[in-house]
């Protein structure tokens, strides 16, 4: 029998860490929070310090009963959730239905599942860190106090199954502020002249840059010939040619928030995706001989901390990989002023499991994400890249072209990773061939574009993360979720992975802005967060911290419920009829965006997808029309609108043109480096279009 009894919140990490401890350890999972805030009321006494009312989750009855039944024939109760404020408030919440004195060294942390990490943690018990507890337990009431309060409000005056939190509110107001943005901007004309230029049969780029060395913009086409009629003949003269040495850094070890963008940038996954792979990635991989091991360090971190010992071994793997002249110098973290110290960036828990050598017992997604997380680290901890930059000045007649180029010098920490938007950066880089002062280079062409600015872009999630962490609006756990909250309550819409703000988005936040201004305010959201932080370095009181908050939102709420008047939300017409009853079908928003649905519901249920014709005729049964159409997990593909009378069915994009070979279905897949054409019955192939 054993004599420890250990919990964590899931079955894999129990798995993982039971194969540490040997035999006189039982590791049980209480598959997360055990208890929380009941659903069917507000769970809050405001009059009693805002005292939480707590109940055991539905279902985690038979869990608990399990878990009182292993600790008490246990020598001692070991908690050890995740090393952050959640994990901490489950091992309290563990604590208070299990009869544990919180008191006691019961709570064990650790940011790597390895043997060692481990191993080194249970020699290192804690008590519970009511700050922590605090903390959490501060936003929990926080968000029910909002949510409880205002939900109620909305579904009255506007729709049943709204909901207003501080984090979602914020994030659907970016939204919308960007969208005005975008409807109010006003693109203004301007001109660039381009040149291509000649020199020993190597061409190269350059672009107007302005009149007796002052630099000029363009602004119309007047202006352009105004500078064109300046030029004589095609030769221009190198003026000056300047050349410097410049280094570029490597970015830092992943935090959650970079993590889920460069994922977003690089791999295309969704802010949760990557969440949920990381945490398969944490909580521990079968190796085979090795057994399981956790492969990452903690997911949810807002730290670029590293420890020594992760240093060190890195520094030795590119020593042996690629020499000594590629280790880095010993960075100083730079971490944001939120970020718990305590943690560390996101890094592979050894730098020696080469994501190659881990292919074949990673899934593909996996795999994908564990060598991203892997070269990022191992970037960050080599040498700065050397690049030597050229920049050209060839005059004509007072008329002067620059043409800029660089050329890398010592690769350092570009030999293993460079980040997503500077692979963009990367690809425009002009080599130029040699060039010294007073040479004669000849124009091959001059040509004047015209351009208008363009407005700023719409949030993609990533992009949107990166503004909230920026604006100190919620905390590595809260990203993914909110992300997906705003979308499943219908406030917006992600076309082509870029959010779009809906009508009653809108509506909301106009609500919100006149009667709860607070709530989507950037700067009061982001001082609540300080808050909670204060309240984790046992800085302030939890309960003064709310009693703030309450006492003007409660003027408010009354204010709302007296005077916000009722705002009907119009479903728009599809100009479709219902085949069922013949009323007119409307558009709905749903948990995965727009579908049509009948609008004499509740009479009629009748609901379809809408479908987008992709101008093909099916193959299959030469009479109906091919359309684009979604599955379950939400991925494209394509089948005849005809179905179920036609079953045709294809992952990739049917083509309308036949195969020159065969005269087969042709069809378009996507490949790493962009789209290809191949036939779907021969082995004709095209090639591959960026």
């Amino acid at each position: 029998m054993a004599d420890y009894l250990v919990i964590v919140e899931s079955p894999a990490k129990a798995k993982t860490i039971k194969k540490y401890l040997g035999k006189k350890y039982d590791v049980k999972a209480s598959m997360g929070h055990v208890r929380d805030l009941p659903k069917s009321q507000m769970g809050v006494d405001v009059e009693k310090h805002f005292e939480p009312k707590y109940i055991t989750i539905r279902g985690k009855g038979p869990v608990l009963k399990d878990l009182r039944t292993a600790a008490k024939k246990a020598k001692q109760v070991f908690l050890a959730a995740d090393p952050d404020r959640e994990g901490e408030a489950i091992a309290w919440h563990l604590a208070h239905s299990l009869d544990i004195d919180e008191n006691k060294e019961c709570r064990v942390v650790f940011n790597e599942i390895t043997k060692d990490a481990v191993k080194e943690s249970f020699k290192h018990p804690r008590k519970i860190n009511m700050d922590l507890v605090d903390a959490q337990q501060a936003r929990r009431v926080l968000d029910r106090l909002v949510g409880y309060k205002i939900s109620p409000l909305l579904w009255k005056k506007v729709k049943k199954g709204l909901s207003a939190g501080r984090v979602q509110s914020v994030a659907v107001k970016l939204i919308i502020d960007r969208e005005n943005e975008i409807k109010h901007f006003k693109p203004e004309e301007y001109w660039t002249i381009e040149g291509t230029f000649l020199k020993d049969q190597e061409t190269f780029e350059g672009s107007f840059y302005g009149i007796n060395g002052k630099k000029q913009k363009l602004n119309n086409k007047q202006e352009v010939d105004e500078v064109l009629s300046q030029l004589k003949g095609k030769q221009f003269r190198a003026e000056k040619v300047a050349k410097r040495e410049r280094r570029r850094n490597p970015a830092p070890p992943f935090t959650t928030s970079s993590l889920q963008q460069e994922a977003a940038r690089k791999l295309n996954f969704r802010a949760r995706k990557t969440m949920m792979i990381a945490q398969q990635l944490y909580e521990g991989i079968d190796l085979g001989r090795e057994g399981t091991v956790g492969l990452i360090t903690y997911m949810r971190t807002d730290s670029t901390r590293v420890s020594d010992t992760a240093k060190q071994e890195a520094s030795s793997y590119i020593a042996d990989s690629y020499g000594k002249e590629y280790i880095g110098p010993n960075r100083k973290n730079k971490n944001t002023e939120r970020a718990q110290d305590a943690h560390e960036a996101i890094r592979p828990t050894s730098v020696f499991r080469d994501p190659q050598t881990l292919k074949s017992v990673l899934s593909r997604d996996q795999y994908r994400l564990y060598k991203l997380i892997w070269e990022r680290f191992v970037a960050s901890q080599m040498a700065p890249a050397v690049l030597d930059t050229v920049t050209v000045h060839l005059v004509n007649h007072e008329v002067e072209f620059r043409a800029s180029g660089s050329q890398i010098k010592f690769k350092g920490f570009m030999k293993v990773y460079v980040e997503g938007q500077d692979d963009q950066k990367q690809e425009k880089e002009n080599m130029l061939p040699p060039i010294e002062e007073g040479m004669t280079i000849d124009a091959k062409d001059i040509q004047p574009k015209q351009h208008f600015t363009q407005p700023p872009p719409r949030y993609t999630e990533a992009r949107l993360v990166k503004t909230l962490e920026e604006l100190g609006i919620g905390r590595p756990s809260t990203y993914a979720p909110t992300l997906d909250t705003i979308q499943r309550r219908g406030y917006v819409t992600l076309e082509n992975k870029r959010f779009v703000p809906t009508e009653l988005g809108e509506i909301v936040i106009d609500l919100l802005k006149e009667y709860f201004p607070e709530i989507i305010d950037v700067k009061f959201t982001a001082k609540m967060e300080d808050d909670l932080d204060s309240i984790e370095e046992g800085k302030t009181n939890w309960v003064t911290i709310l009693d703030e908050f309450y006492n003007g939102f409660e003027k408010r709420l009354k204010k709302a419920e007296k005077e916000m008047e009722e705002v009907e939300v119009k479903d728009e017409p599809a100009g479709v009829t219902c085949e069922k009853c013949g009323s007119e079908m409307v558009y709905k928003m749903g948990r995965y965006g727009k579908f049509l649905a009948c609008s004499n519901f509740p009479d009629c249920r009748n609901t379809k997808p809408i479908l987008k014709e992709i101008g093909v005729k099916c193959p299959k049964c030469k009479e109906g029309n091919i359309v684009e159409r979604k599955s379950k997990k939400q991925r494209t593909f394509y089948g005849c609108d005809r179905y179920p009378k036609c079953d045709f069915i294809s992952w990739d994009k049917p083509l309308e043109r036949p195969c020159p070979k065969c005269n087969g279905l042709l069809v378009e897949k996507k490949k790493k480096k962009g789209t290809q054409v191949e036939c779907s019955e021969c082995d004709y192939k095209e090639s591959v279009q960026q």
